[in-house]
């Protein structure tokens, strides 16, 4: 719980601006200092940076069948720890990172054919690279995400959401402040870098070949150390659902 009333203060208006001139990304490239050089960043800038690019920079590339047509799903369960439901082709299962998603977040899209990208083995940590580079490089703090595209259950259509956060709070936490009648609020938690990573999503496309963004504006209380697989997954023991 929080009593800092400033926490509660929303950005007075935000920037948000496409990075171009990534190149395609193989294994092995230095993704970090990529990105920390094509683009000129302020203290405070979040900069979000989609799943796929990370992964391909980190080899998280795996071989498949592709005559056949259902030759990914055994790396699907290969990289889930818990399969919650079937249904045809697709399979909704947890990862070893907490994640709950469809195929194990296993993805076929925006890389060679013959091939599946897997998620990064640590989001976190692959974000905290990119923040450490572009301090080096640039001379300033930024918050870093890696965001993902996932669906959500009794809606229809897909969001990103961050899977890896480093220099803002994954969470902003509204408890123990007041409402703007005054009330108290008592479990009011928001998920700021899954509306970030949203938001970042609406310059980038999912088609468009731009694989980060620049979000300007954010309330420096936001800034902090945090975790996406520490703060956002849910305990099992407070889920309602599984």
């Amino acid at each position: 719980m929080t009593d800092d009333d400033s926490l509660e203060q929303p950005p007075a208006g935000l920037t948000i601006v496409p990075i171009g001139g990534i190149p395609e990304i193989r294994p092995g490239d230095d993704l970090a200092a990529i990105i920390a050089d094509a683009a000129d960043y302020v203290g405070g800038d979040v900069v979000v940076v989609t799943q796929k690019v990370v992964s391909k920079a980190e080899n998280r590339l795996v071989e498949i069948d592709t005559t056949d047509p259902r030759g990914h799903k055994a790396i699907v369960e290969d990289e889930s720890v818990r399969i919650l439901r079937r249904r045809g082709d697709l399979i909704i299962s947890q990862t070893t990172h907490g994640f709950v998603c469809a195929n194990a977040g296993v993805d076929l899209s925006n890389v060679e054919s013959g091939q599946a990208a897997l998620l990064p083995v640590d989001s976190d940590r692959s974000a905290r690279r990119i923040r450490d580079v572009i301090r080096a490089k640039r001379g300033v703090d930024v918050g870093v995400i890696v965001s993902d595209t996932f669906g959500r259950p009794w809606r229809r259509g897909v969001t990103d959401v961050a899977i890896g956060s480093a220099g803002i709070g994954p969470i902003l936490d509204l408890r123990g402040t007041n409402d703007a009648l005054g009330r108290e609020l008592q479990v009011t938690e928001v998920a700021v870098v899954d509306e970030i990573a949203a938001a970042a999503d609406l310059v980038m496309g999912k088609a468009a070949g731009v694989a980060a963004a620049i979000v300007r504006g954010i309330p420096s209380s936001w800034m902090r150390r945090g975790s996406v697989a520490d703060e956002i997954v849910r305990d099992p023991q407070d889920d309602l659902f599984r």
